[in-house]
């Protein structure tokens, strides 16, 4: 699940069946705000650490809930990340 507003960017990744959240990343965190750059490579970032994060909790494949945004620019960046990182969508 992605959440976006005009300054973040969040990724969940839930469990349906358990209503438990597995992984998270977010623009918020200190190393991708560290990381520096514009929006898009920050939500680049976001999406290497929720791949990263989803392999160490067992996860390989997901289903990409955008929430209703288009998908370009920010979220697309995040969802390549992803992928490249590992995660099948």
């Amino acid at each position: 699940m992605v959440k976006r507003s005009s300054r973040h960017i969040h990724v969940q990744l839930v469990d349906d069946l358990a209503g438990n959240t597995v992984a998270a990343a977010s623009t918020i965190e200190a190393d991708v705000r560290s990381a520096g750059g514009d929006k898009s490579a920050q939500s680049k970032k976001v999406g290497e650490l929720i791949a990263a994060r989803a392999k160490a909790a067992g996860v390989q494949a997901v289903v990409f809930d955008h929430g209703g945004h288009g998908y370009h620019g920010r979220i697309a960046a995040l969802a390549d990340a992803a992928r490249e990182g590992g995660l099948e969508f």
